[in-house]
């Protein structure tokens, strides 16, 4: 039985002179006479390869030399030192077989966005896509990982839901045997549900949000990773938070330094990223906004344009509370010291990237949210059920819900969100 092994593990100087076996797909090829020279790739990384015709013999090196890049095959060849190669090494093959031939692979260079958009499918082989998708990766396991070490309990929730959470203009309807349903803009209210027998939860999952912006940060499907704890209070949630951030940037680290650094991102900002976090209160931030030539109104929601103007002028992510109860959900608990603001957050990452979170204290007590449903013009009805976790046994909570995208976009330094998911989907972008 043939061992294959990856190619990261022939990189190191205790592989040289050692015969090997790899399989993979060529990423260059270029013929020099009796030679061919060619990359070849496999998930971990890259090697260079010789192949010479009298070692393979003329009808395999003929065969070799009519494939083009994305080609499969297997290789079998000792490794060798060498400098002038991509990684430092060099495979001289004295085997190999073509597995998958592939001939005018449609990707090059000079593609356009939108032709890489129109052909993700075979965009995602190359080597900035690999990166991307291996931090990718490792923020969902970090997150996934912080909540378990912390008490918390994943759950799961519906996709198909009745209600909004946060707006019925953002809702994608869907016909439902009749009736009408809506794809789920959040888990929140679900998870709310929950804590009354787990106190701690959260879940991952995509959600959906119709809203008709052409940004470089929004996306129609998106993944969420949201959180609600009983007993929890603003400054709980936000100290959750700040932690887990913290913790999910220490993965990256650990993990996929080579990556981060294959995509140019400055390693060391985020090493400089530590606790605590910047605090600002929402009428702190209209005037530092002013002070910074951004024109903003108290009152004014923050856009796109602000959080990119604002953000880049911190290091750190920045926690924006106590907003003006206009601006926010009804269900945000409004502050007992202020009741024309409520304990919530966002937080903003630095860097122009702005919004990653969202969350807050939710309102515990039966009186209060009936009352801001009724300002609202909500019908409690429609949320009977919202109305009775009130009722039977209510307990201060808190909770948010993460972009995970757009975390992503963030620590991977990307400049468009687009590019933090395998397969976008965008207001004008619905395939592949």
């Amino acid at each position: 039985m043939v061992e294959y092994i990856h190619v990261e593990d022939v990189l190191s100087e205790d592989m040289v002179d050692r015969e090997v076996y790899l399989r993979g797909w060529i990423y260059r090829k270029r013929r020099t006479g009796k030679l061919i020279f060619f990359v070849l790739r496999d998930s971990t990384d890259i090697v260079q390869c010789v192949v010479e015709k009298n070692v393979v013999g003329p009808e395999k090196f003929k065969n070799l030399d009519k494939v083009g890049v994305e080609s499969s095959l297997w290789i079998r060849g000792v490794v060798r030192r060498e400098e002038r190669a991509p990684t430092g090494y060099e495979i001289h093959v004295n085997d190999f077989g073509i597995v998958g031939p592939s001939h005018n692979f449609p990707i090059n260079k000079d593609k356009s966005d939108e032709f890489l958009l129109d052909n993700r499918h075979l965009w995602v082989r190359s080597r900035n896509m690999n990166a991307i998708l291996k931090i990718r990766d490792t923020v969902f396991e970090a997150i996934h990982g912080f909540f378990r070490e912390n008490g918390y309990y994943e759950t799961q929730g519906p996709m198909f839901v009745t209600g909004a959470v946060e707006g019925g203009s953002t809702l994608f309807e869907v016909p439902y045997f009749g009736k009408k349903a809506y794809l789920t803009q959040s888990s929140q209210f679900y998870l709310e549900t929950l804590i009354f027998s787990l106190e701690k939860v959260y879940t991952v999952a995509p959600s959906f949000r119709a809203e008709k912006s052409r940004t470089r940060r929004h996306l129609t499907e998106y993944w969420h990773a949201e959180a609600e704890a009983a007993w929890y209070h603003n400054d709980d949630m936000i100290a959750d938070e700040e932690e887990m951030i913290v913790y999910i940037i220490q993965r990256l680290l650990e993990k996929r330094k080579k990556e981060l650094r294959l995509l140019n991102r400055d390693v060391k900002f985020l090493e400089g990223i530590e606790r605590p976090f910047e605090r600002m209160k929402y009428a702190k931030l209209v005037e530092f906004a002013n002070e910074h030539g951004v024109e903003m109104n108290y009152g004014d929601d923050l856009g796109a344009d602000e959080e990119t103007m604002i953000t880049k002028h911190f290091d750190r992510p920045v926690f924006v509370t106590h907003y003006p109860i206009e601006i926010k959900p009804f269900y945000h608990r409004p502050d007992p010291d202020d009741p024309k603001v409520v304990l919530c957050h966002d937080m903003l990452a630095p860097e122009s990237y702005g919004e990653v979170i969202g969350g807050g204290e939710r309102i515990y007590e039966l009186d209060v949210l009936l009352r801001r449903m009724e300002e609202e013009g909500l019908n409690p009805e429609n949320y009977y059920w919202y109305i009775d976790l009130r009722k039977y046994g209510s307990v201060p909570h808190a909770g948010f819900g993460l972009g995970v995208d757009r975390l992503v976009w963030w620590l991977a330094g990307l400049d468009h969100i687009k590019h933090a998911i395998p397969y976008p989907r965008t207001i004008r972008r619905v395939k592949p």
